[in-house]
C-alpha cells in the first residue's frame, strides 16, 4: 500500500497535509532563507512535498542570531501575508531553534524565546561538537515547570556515539527526539544516517521535520524519507512521526496524549524511563531545593 493510499485512508479525509515543525524560512534573518523569493520557493517546493504547515523556527544563539520572540513574530506575520498574496495554501505557525543557554528558563517565560506555536513545547539545540555540562540538569529543570523540550536532529551531534544511554534517558522521560529528513536519505553522510536508523528501529524518535534552510542541499523536503520510514518500521510510525504527533503538539497535548512510541528494543532504555514525579524529584535533589 503507497504512502498517500494509507493517509487519504485515515488522517486526511479532512485534507490534512503534513506537518513540518522545524524549518528556517523566515527570509533573511540566520543561515536559512536569504530572502523572500528563497523563502515563496521553498514553500512552494515544501507544498509540492505534502506539506501544509510549516514552523518558522529561526535559530535563537547569544552571540550570532540575535533574535526575539516579539521580532520572529512580526516576521512571520510578513511572510504570512506574503504567502498568501503569492497564492501559496501554506499555514505558518511560530517557533525558535533555540540554542542551550543558561537562563534558558527566563527566555521562554519572557518570550524571548518562543515555543512552538505558543504551547509548552520547544525545539532545543544543543552544541554539535560538545556535550555541554550539566545538560541533563538542564533539560529536566525546564520539564519541572511545564515546557516539553524537543531535541533537534540528536542524530548529527557528533558526540552522540559516547552519550547514546543520554539519548535513551531523555526520549524515555518525555525529552522528545526530532531526527532530520536529510539524515536518512544520506545528506548528511553516512555516521548520521546511522544514527537516525538506529534511533528509529530503537523506538526513540518522535518526530520528523526538514530544518529546511534552503533550496538545494537544505531543501524542505520529507517524502522521500518519510517513505524510507515507512519500509523501515511502518505506515503508521511514518503517518505518527510527520502528521498525527505534530498535530498533537500544535494542539498543546500533553506527552501522554500523543501516539505512544513503538516498544523499545533496547532493554535498558525501557529500564531507565521513570515517572514525571520522580524526574522533579530528581532535579530538585541535584538542586539542593
Amino acid at each position: 500500500m503507497s504512502w498517500w493510499s494509507v493517509i487519504n485512508s485515515t488522517d486526511n479525509k479532512s485534507g490534512n497535509k503534513l506537518i513540518d515543525l522545524h524549518c528556517h524560512l523566515l527570509p533573511g534573518i540566520d543561515d536559512g532563507s536569504k530572502d523572500l523569493e528563497m523563502s515563496l520557493a521553498m514553500a512552494r517546493m515544501a507544498l509540492s512535498d505534502g506539506i501544509g504547515t510549516i514552523a518558522c523556527t529561526p535559530h535563537i544563539l547569544p552571540g550570532v542570531y540575535h533574535n526575539t520572540g516579539p521580532a520572529i513574530r512580526a516576521a512571520v506575520a510578513r511572510l504570512r501575508e506574503s504567502i498568501s498574496e503569492a497564492g501559496i495554501p501554506i499555514a505558518l505557525v511560530t517557533g525558535a531553534d533555540v540554542h542551550i543557554a543558561p537562563d534558558l528558563g527566563v527566555q521562554l517565560r519572557e518570550g524571548k524565546a518562543l515555543t512552538l506555536n505558543d504551547t509548552r513545547y520547544f525545539l532545543v539545540e544543543p552544541p554539535h561538537h560538545l556535550l555541554p555540562p550539566r545538560l541533563e540538569d538542564l533539560i529536566f529543570g525546564l520539564q519541572t515547570v511545564g515546557y516539553v523540550p524537543i531535541l533537534t536532529h540528536p542524530e548529527r551531534l557528533s558526540w552522540i556515539e559516547d552519550h547514546y544511554d543520554l539519548i535513551e534517558r531523555f526520549a524515555c522521560n518525555s525529552v522528545l527526539m526530532q531526527i532530520t529528513a536529510g539524515s536518512l536519505i544520506g545528506q548528511f553522510g553516512r555516521r548520521p544516517r546511522y544514527w537516525a536508523e538506529r534511533m528509529l528501529d530503537d523506538g526513540l524518535c518522535h518526530l520528523l521535520a526538514t530544518d529546511a534552510h534552503n533550496t538545494d542541499r537544505r531543501a524542505p523536503r520529507m517524502a522521500e524519507a518519510r517513505e524510507l520510514v515507512a519500509r523501515r518500521i511502518g505506515h503508521d510510525e511514518a503517518i505518527n512521526l510527520v502528521l498525527r504527533r505534530p498535530q498533537g503538539i500544535l494542539n498543546n497535548l500533553s506527552p501522554t496524549e500523543l501516539p505512544a512510541l513503538p516498544q523499545a528494543r533496547i532493554p535498558q532504555a525501557s529500564a531507565k524511563a521513570t515517572s514525571w514525579s520522580n524526574i522533579v524529584t530528581r532535579v530538585r535533589r541535584r538542586a539542593g531545593t
